[in-house]
């Protein structure tokens, strides 16, 4: 897929989705970490493996997993395989291929029409980040970092890799904006090692600039940002805070899986005084060990 035409700009609280199905639901991934779609190819079992997990396919020299997301979301598998689409994806430093049913559309949409999901369904036991509501029909987003840690707990963010020394407890307050409970947890238990525990968590950007703008006197020492998060993106969070006289000097450290070379440049233009690709924790320590 060609994304040089694709959001070029920067903070504007949008993005563009894949449209995909499996069985008789739609569910969209953000056309950033997609790299490829690509007819369904053979896939070659792996003994005793996750029944998530379909096998392995070999795709220009790299063999790579092949995640079987009917199974993952307990839909009905599709009767005709031949006709299937592999989803090629990259992020948190990792390619894995989602074999789905099929591929409608690319959509252009703002993170404002996103919708959380409802309390029901905002747990760490399901893979639903977000709800878009069509005049025909609703497309799910979904949490691909957790599919892929159901199949494989010790894999990428979530393996601890944290070694740190004691530390003192540090009195520094700061501001958190991501929408995954699973991470939210996994950043308080790092944070706290590090000696961080003054932490409030947002589930936006949106909920987290009105934590900002509704009080007179903020004492905020650093912010840290998803960037993929229904209401409002972490690139537009970023941006609203830089441009306010209020907040412009409070330091901001965009954490995402779609931090990379190509895409770093967004986080710049909007101001981010850091950013850090998942899962690299030891870095994000760092960093507000620096700023903070």
């Amino acid at each position: 897929m060609n994304q040089n035409n694709i959001l070029l700009e920067s903070g504007t609280n949008e993005l563009e989705i894949v449209e995909f199905s499996v069985g008789n639901s739609q569910f969209g991934i953000n056309v950033i970490k997609v790299r490829e779609i690509i007819v369904s190819q053979p896939v070659y079992t792996i003994p005793h493996s996750h029944p998530y997990l379909e096998g392995v396919t070999q795709l220009r020299g790299e063999v790579l997993p092949v995640i079987d997301l009917a199974a993952a979301l307990n839909l009905q598998r599709t009767n005709n395989a031949d006709n299937d689409k592999f989803i090629v994806t990259e992020f948190n430093k990792m390619k894995v291929i989602f074999h789905v049913h099929d591929v409608s559309l690319i959509r252009r949409i703002s993170w404002g029409d996103i919708e959380k999901p409802t309390t029901l369904h905002n747990s760490e036991e399901y893979s639903v980040t977000g709800v878009i509501k069509l005049e025909s029909h609703m497309i799910l987003l979904l949490d691909f970092e957790k599919i892929i840690v159901d199949i494989s707990p010790k894999s990428g963010l979530y393996e601890s890799k944290m070694d740190f020394k004691k530390r003192e407890e540090s009195n520094k307050k700061i501001v958190i904006a991501e929408d995954s409970l699973l991470i939210q947890k996994l950043l308080k238990d790092t944070l706290v090692q590090a000696g961080y525990t003054n932490v409030t968590f947002f589930s936006n950007g949106k909920e987290a600039l009105d934590f900002f703008e509704e009080k007179e006197n903020i004492e905020v020492d650093l912010v840290i940002t998803d960037i993929e998060m229904p209401q409002m993106d972490g690139h537009h969070f970023t941006k609203r805070l830089k441009e306010s006289d209020r907040f412009k000097d409070i330091p901001v450290v965009i954490f995402s899986s779609l931090i990379t070379d190509d895409l770093r440049y967004k986080g710049e233009m909007v101001g981010a005084d850091a950013q850090v690709s998942k899962p690299e924790l030891s870095e994000l320590v760092e960093i507000i060990d620096r700023l903070a």
